[in-house]
């Protein structure tokens, strides 16, 4: 017999879990962030866009239980906006030219 869900034995591990894609997409935001602070913002432009990217494929993947506040949409609308701007932040970063 199954005890009882995690949500009721261990509610912040719960929402701990439930949140670790966002917090997965945050933190490569965040060392993205860094990267431009420390003077590569190319590499750092990519890195946040890459961010994006892997918030759209997990949203598109996840269930929507899984998902946390990466589901703010509709499924379609979410997936479409963060796949296009993380792709429209690579392209840009990468299409300037170094100087």
């Amino acid at each position: 017999m199954a005890g009882a869900p995690l949500h009721t034995r261990r509610p912040v591990l719960a929402g701990v879990l439930r949140q670790l894609p966002m917090t997965v997409v945050l933190l490569v935001v965040i060392a993205g962030l860094l990267a431009v602070t420390a003077g590569n913002w190319r590499a750092g432009l990519v890195l946040m866009g890459v961010g994006l990217l892997t918030a759209g494929v997990a949203r598109m993947v996840l269930p929507v239980r899984r998902v946390g506040f990466l589901a703010v949409r509709s499924q379609t609308t979410d997936v479409v906006l963060t796949l296009g701007a993380g792709l429209v932040l690579v392209a840009t970063a990468l299409a300037i030219p170094s100087v």
